[in-house]
This record gives C-alpha cells, sequence and structure tokens, in this order.
C-alpha cells in the first residue's frame, strides 16, 4: 500500500541512509577526505538529488555527521554543511541538466569550504589555491565519480528510485 504515511517513512529512511552512508564512507577515509588538499569521494553522493528528492537532507545530514565527528572546527561544521545544502538544493533545480548540476557542488564547495580551508586550517596558503584545492578535489567526485555511480543506480529495476 501506497499511503502518504508510508511515502513520508520511505522519504526519511531513504534520507538517513544517505546521511550515513556520506558520513561513513567520509569518516572511513578520513586521511584523504579532510585538509587543505581533499578528495571526498563520499561527495559523488552530491548527485543523488538528480534523481531522489530526499538525498538533500541526506547529503546534508551527512556532511554535518562528518565533520562533527571528524574533528573539524565550528566555521567548518557549519559553511561547509551550508555548501552542502546549497550546492543539494541547486543540483536537484538543475537535474534536468546533467553537467550543470553536477557543477554545483563544485562550485559551492570550492568557493565556501575552500575560504574555511585558508582561514581556519591552512592560513599560510592563498585563498584562491585553497579554492582550487577543494574544487579540483570535488570535481574528482562529482564528474568521475558521481556519473559513474548515478548510471549505476538508473539501471536498477523500475520502481527500486520510484516513492
Amino acid at each position: 500500500m501506497n499511503t502518504p504515511s508510508s511515502r513520508t517513512t520511505r522519504y526519511i529512511v531513504r534520507a538517513a541512509v544517505i546521511a550515513a552512508i556520506y558520513a561513513a564512507l567520509t569518516l572511513a577515509l578520513q586521511p584523504i577526505s579532510y585538509g587543505a588538499v581533499q578528495l571526498r569521494f563520499s561527495e559523488a553522493l552530491t548527485l543523488l538529488p538528480i534523481l531522489l528528492a530526499e538525498a538533500v537532507p541526506g547529503v546534508t545530514v551527512g556532511c554535518l555527521l562528518a565533520n562533527i565527528l571528524g574533528g573539524s572546527m565550528l566555521p567548518d561544521v557549519i559553511f561547509g554543511t551550508l555548501a552542502t545544502l546549497l550546492a543539494a538544493l541547486a543540483t536537484r533545480r538543475l537535474r534536468k541538466r546533467f553537467w550543470l548540476a553536477a557543477a554545483m557542488p563544485v562550485l559551492f564547495n570550492g568557493l565556501i569550504v575552500g575560504a574555511v580551508v585558508h582561514y581556519c586550517y591552512a592560513p599560510e596558503m592563498a585563498l584562491p589555491l585553497c579554492m582550487l584545492s577543494v574544487a579540483a578535489g570535488e570535481a574528482v567526485a562529482c564528474f568521475v565519480v558521481g556519473p559513474l555511480l548515478i548510471g549505476v543506480l538508473k539501471k536498477l529495476p523500475a520502481g527500486v528510485l520510484q516513492h
């Protein structure tokens, strides 16, 4: 039965699973997930809003958890999570234009997280270089790993990703 209550429950559970996967993957790859030069493979999940609305809160909460549990400084917890939320919302909005949607996490994280990295962790590194470094890692996640993930998910049997 597909009642409004079951749809709401499914939405919450999917968002929670996405959050858990994001946080677990980030923490499992902690040496490369944090710092001035970072590559968060979990950021490939920021393309999930192309397929699922519940991925917006999922990746946002996942990022928040990963930043808290990973020992990030408070500005990183706040602004890193905000960058992920803004990127997820923009990705969802642009979901019919895949590559433009995929560019949103690169843009938001490059600018916002790059600034946080500079001011909180690597003030000796020039601000534009911090932004470029974060954007480059994000580009790998969103232009290489993310499209592979979306391609696999689109091949799942009909109904698996539907509400």
